[in-house]
């Protein structure tokens, strides 16, 4: 009765919310975090900035034009003494003021660094669709690798509920057994014990597949109680080509390509600050209108219109050695930018050996745990068949079945082990 109402408990767990579900395939699960995924938000947003910022007037190569306008009235009691003698009286003069104008600034030569600043810019927007990239490439890893981890999962489960399958025939067999005076009652025992531990495990199965589909979820923006159904196999036809994935390393490896840039920004900064040495040349132009209007005096009113053109050059002489600090500065930082190029080659060179080394172990390993997986499959048949015929005892049933459990689970887990190893390979040459 207990053993019935526990599978029961079991099925109802597995297939509850499944019927009618539509499968969600890997390719889906990668565009939906494409679209959801909130570091890869953030990552745009700030690849965005770069481009926002890329502008020629941030670059300081336009011209500043302002308008601008002011109003006054004031009432003064003027007094004033004249030199020819005599004085001058003024109770309560009031002058009304009114003026405006329009005012260009624009420098035009500051020796290149308005240039220099630009193509800086430009380098600075290209790294930012870099870092994106490599944001896409790090999400569509996790969430390929969270994928494929469900249906290992789900894989295991499928392995403990065919195992439970064997134990329910066990126990049938130990029953009739029993009741024929064939078997003693401990093996019927024994055989009710496993299967109870059978689907113990699957319900604790059922726990891991629940986490693994809610860490699915957090990498594609969704609620944790989403429903997803995965696809219930691992595809294992990817055959790696040593020589491009080596040729393909520095020109396509998203942290390579990354800090190239930053060495390209370095040394531009190098120039920017270079050009500080060089004089400035500015242009200035306006229009103004005044207008003032007095209530009194020797000036009733007194109007100005008209253009105004000027221009001025800034020679930078000394500057308590402030242009030579940044130079210094711009070049250790350009310094430490080679460094970091030199290093991470190293990084990447070594996780791609790494990932090489591990799919070819890996690939090895699962051809020959299949021959094993089908080794202990054929042997749990023979144990079941001879302890249907009086031949095997029911310890001997269960250690086949321990076998084939043990040989299902690493199965399972040397084929996700390649399907990593593989998108870790893609993910170095950016072709995921």
């Amino acid at each position: 009765m207990v053993n019935r109402i526990i599978s029961a408990l079991l099925l109802s767990m597995l297939f509850s919310g499944v019927e009618g579900q539509k499968i969600l395939s890997v390719d889906e699960a990668v565009q939906i975090a494409l679209k959801n995924n909130f570091d890869i938000l953030v990552a745009h947003n700030d690849a965005y900035i770069a481009k926002v910022n890329n502008t020629p007037g941030n670059a300081g190569m336009l011209p500043d034009i302002k308008m601008s306008g002011s109003g006054s009235y004031e009432v003064n009691n003027i007094h004033q003494g004249l030199p020819a003698g005599g004085e001058s009286n003024y109770p309560s003069l009031s002058s009304k003021m009114l003026s405006a104008g329009a005012q260009l600034s624009w420098t035009l030569f500051d020796g290149g660094k308005m240039f220099v600043t630009k193509n800086k810019l430009n380098e600075i927007e290209t790294l930012g669709e870099i870092q994106f990239k490599d944001q896409v490439l790090n999400t569509m890893y996790n969430v390929i690798a969270a994928y494929y981890d469900v249906v290992r999962q789900k894989q295991e489960l499928a392995s403990i509920n065919e195992v439970m399958n064997y134990n329910k025939e066990r126990v049938t067999i130990a029953k009739a057994g029993y009741n024929a005076g064939s078997l003693i009652r401990t093996d019927l025992l024994q055989a009710k014990i496993d299967l109870n531990v059978t689907m113990e495990e699957a319900i604790n199965q059922q726990f891991i597949i629940e986490a693994a589909n809610k860490t699915l979820n957090e990498l594609l923006g969704q609620n944790a109680d989403q429903a997803i159904e995965v696809t219930d196999s691992i595809p294992l036809n990817y055959v790696p080509d040593e020589s491009e994935l080596k040729q393909k390393l520095y020109t396509s490896n998203t942290s390579v390509l990354s800090y190239q840039k930053q060495i390209d920004i370095a040394k531009l900064s190098v120039r920017e600050y270079n050009s500080l040495y060089l004089p400035a040349v500015n242009f200035n132009a306006g229009y103004y209108w005044s207008n003032t209007i007095n209530s009194s005096g020797s000036i009733l009113q007194n109007r100005s219109i008209g253009p105004q053109v000027g221009g001025s050059v800034v020679i930078p002489i000394f500057s308590s050695g402030e242009n030579k600090r940044k130079v210094a500065t711009a070049k250790l930082q350009l310094q430490s930018a080679e460094y970091e190029l030199q290093n991470v080659k190293l990084q990447v060179n070594t996780d791609l050996l790494n990932a090489i080394t591990g799919f070819n172990n890996q690939r090895q390993l699962m051809q020959i745990e299949k021959e094993n997986n089908e080794l202990s499959k054929e042997n749990i048949e023979i144990c079941l068949q001879r302890l249907r015929l009086g031949q095997s005892t029911s310890l001997e049933l269960h250690q086949a079945q321990d076998s084939y459990v043990q040989s299902c689970t690493r199965l399972i887990n040397f084929e996700y082990a390649l399907k990593i190893a593989e998108i870790k390979l893609k993910q170095l040459i950016a072709s995921l």
